[in-house]
């Protein structure tokens, strides 16, 4: 009971950042990975290289070390991806790596809706013993639990994953069971994980939880596309600070 959940060690913390100031946040609060990305609001897609080695610099000269690992994903929408975009993010990978990520995040799907592990392969073989996380391509697949089965034969570093539910906290059955395979493979969970709910995500036994951290600022002016409302997320220190607090409380 009480005894074995205290005695569970603590999930490691990821947050996600879109700008360099975003790394500096996770230095100061003691986060030690950040997943890197733009266009969040569309799920997220890949930084460019100016953005990645400006961040990787930030994580370098911080009070504390970050890792930088960006999300790597050509465009928004469905994980099932043509030649030419599978293409592009193996090559993607390669170039991230280059320029100093310590991992990559990747994620996509074949024509049954189960992970396309020859993609897999590539970028394992790109990512040149870099770290890769499968990401919540998991969540869109058609059996979660088989895909991870699937994912942790290949010698991916971890999954990112809401337990195949809209939230991790919806997910934490599903979490649960992943955890209880005992496979090598970490699962870290993400998804409307705050300060509220991350003891109840962390009590699966994940290896580490996944947040945003993020407030919208801006808004109104003109729009530059159906998504937009003339605003744009920045990472809150406050929010991540809060969660830090009550994941240790």
């Amino acid at each position: 009971g009480r005894a074995t959940l205290s005695a569970m060690p603590s999930p490691t913390v990821e947050l996600v950042a879109q700008s360099p100031s975003g790394v500096e946040v996770a230095a100061t609060l003691g986060i030690p990975r950040v997943e890197l990305c733009c266009a969040l609001e569309l799920g997220g897609l890949s930084p460019s290289e100016a953005l990645l080695r400006r961040s990787v610099s930030a994580g370098r000269a911080g009070p504390a070390p970050v890792e930088v690992h960006p999300l790597i994903r050509a465009r928004p929408g469905d994980f099932v991806f043509d030649e030419a975009e599978l293409d592009l993010m193996v090559d993607d990978v390669a170039h991230a790596v280059a320029a100093g990520a310590a991992g990559v995040v990747v994620g996509a799907l074949d024509a049954r809706g189960m992970p396309d592990l020859p993609f897999v392969e590539r970028v394992l073989e790109a990512a040149a013993g870099a770290e890769v996380t499968f990401h919540r391509a998991l969540d869109a697949s058609a059996d979660p639990v088989r895909a991870y089965e699937q994912l942790a034969g290949v010698g991916l570093t971890r999954v990112l994953t809401s337990g195949g539910r809209p939230t991790a906290l919806e997910g934490t059955e599903t979490l649960r069971a992943l955890v209880a395979l005992g496979l090598s493979t970490q699962v870290m969970a993400g998804s409307g994980v705050t300060a509220a709910n991350v003891r109840a995500i962390a009590d699966t036994g994940v290896d580490a939880v996944h947040l945003s951290a993020k407030r919208r600022v801006g808004g109104g002016g003109l729009a530059m596309g159906g998504s937009d409302d003339g605003g744009h997320d920045v990472t809150d220190a406050a929010a991540a600070r809060a969660l830090l607090d009550a994941l240790s409380g």
